[in-house]
């Protein structure tokens, strides 16, 4: 279960990653496109959580109601989400293209880079239905046991993305413009296949009309086991912002293009641990909803191994070779010089993250919704956004440097935190 959905997820961070990497080699401009498009990020993380409020919520719930035996139940989740997501989906792309530069600007943009920040966003912004329905309903099909089905949903998008985006970009010379094109198209091939497996004969919950029909009682439970997952992406949104602002203002847009390769390191360090929650949430679930107690503590200690020996590796490379994530998306070389420096000191205590991520998404998948909330809030709101505007003033030798310590220290104090409430959740299985 887990090693399709970790490639699943690796494969889906090519959608942002083979973007930036063709953007920052762009010839004269391309220090300045990846800034730009980097600015965008807290907009397109913003998008995805709401995918992800609907679906994390929704998938697990369909694991346990599977696990109880109450199939139709499950497809009345199942119906009530994909409603939901197209609902979000037009939401967003009106607030999107009317209010686009503005937010933009208030999450880091400064006049040089706004174009091409606006140039990504409008096209981008077009296809979120593409991308609620892609990131939104893929859970489900991982929440039946389909993690292959899952992968190949991806790899189907990721695929058509890194061969149209050099298409688009150098062929066609559309620049930052081409390169939103070719994932609003590569989205909505991922979308199609979804819904095609869905309505099929192969899945076990079907997508049927006679669900999409919203009803509180279904919906409402759903949000309610999300919100941990959707607070950890919206969070990790507002987030963006502050990093960006605050470096902004402390180191200018060179920074700030440090800080977009850091953000997507970071989310190579998260996602593949994203995987492997997907690839347990489901057991965890299912044989929670069916009693079995074993089954899911033994699920949870080869989970928690797992997260553990993937940060650790993530770790040792941001440590010893940082050479590795910086080439691939510029060869700038003050920005290259600029971004080693940097991700030493924001991913100093990287290799705790696995427990944080495996503890804190046992939680939602056992249907605990309060604790995975308050650790969701936690790490990013309670702990580093304030760091992020404190540290400056209490190192003001090397402000920029205080800002990216903000990481190691909201780290070391959010795993603490976890692993104890954990601790005390697990013994009383």
């Amino acid at each position: 279960m887990a090693l399709p959905s970790i490639l699943a997820q690796l494969i889906n961070l090519l959608y942002n990653l083979v973007d930036r990497m063709y953007i920052g080699h762009i010839p004269d401009v391309g220090a300045t496109a990846l800034t730009g498009v980097g600015v965008t990020m807290p907009l397109i993380l913003c998008i995805s959580a709401f995918a992800a409020l609907v679906s994390m919520g929704g998938a697990p719930r369909a694991s346990i109601l599977l696990g109880k035996g109450e199939k139709d139940q499950a497809e009345q989740v199942l119906g009530n989400c994909t409603t939901m997501l197209v609902i979000t989906a037009l939401v967003l792309t009106v607030v999107v293209q009317v209010f686009g530069p503005d937010l933009l600007l208030f999450f880091g943009a400064s006049q040089a880079t706004l174009p091409y920040a606006w140039d990504y966003t409008r096209i981008y912004a077009m296809g979120t239905l593409f991308v609620q329905l892609a990131l939104g309903l893929n859970a489900f099909i991982n929440a039946q046991g389909f993690a292959r089905t899952g992968m190949l949903t991806v790899a189907l998008g990721a695929g058509c993305n890194i061969v149209l985006d050099p298409i688009f970009i150098f062929a066609l010379d559309m620049g930052v413009q081409g390169a939103a094109l070719a994932t609003v198209l590569s989205q909505g091939a991922s979308c199609l296949w979804i819904l095609c497996f869905l309505r099929g004969k192969q899945t076990t919950l079907r997508l049927q009309r006679r669900t999409l029909r919203l009803r509180r009682k279904i919906l409402l439970p759903c949000l309610a086991l999300g919100v941990s997952p959707f607070i950890m992406q919206f969070t990790e949104s507002i987030l963006n912002v502050c990093f960006n602002t605050s470096l902004l203002q402390y180191g200018g847009d060179l920074a700030v293009g440090a800080m977009t390769i850091l953000a997507s390191v970071m989310q190579f360090a998260m996602l593949p641990l994203q995987g492997f929650t997907q690839g347990a949430q489901p057991i965890v679930g299912f044989n929670y909803g069916a009693g079995n107690r074993d089954r899911v503590k033994e699920t949870f200690r080869r989970l928690l191994v797992c997260c553990i020996v993937y940060a650790g590796i993530i770790w040792a490379v941001a440590m010893f070779l940082p050479q590795v994530f910086t080439a691939i998306f510029t060869n700038d070389p003050t920005l290259v010089e600029y971004t080693q420096w940097a991700i030493r000191i924001y991913l100093a205590l990287a290799f705790l993250m696995g427990i944080q991520v495996a503890c804190q998404q046992t939680f939602i998948a056992l249907g605990n919704a309060k604790t995975s909330v308050f650790l969701a809030l936690l790490r990013k709101v309670i702990l580093l956004i304030p760091l992020i505007y404190l540290l400056p003033h209490l190192l003001p030798g090397n402000q920029v440097m205080a800002v990216f310590l903000a990481e190691p220290v909201a780290d070391a104090i959010a795993v603490a935190t976890t692993g104890t409430l954990f601790w005390r959740q697990y013994h009383k299985l």
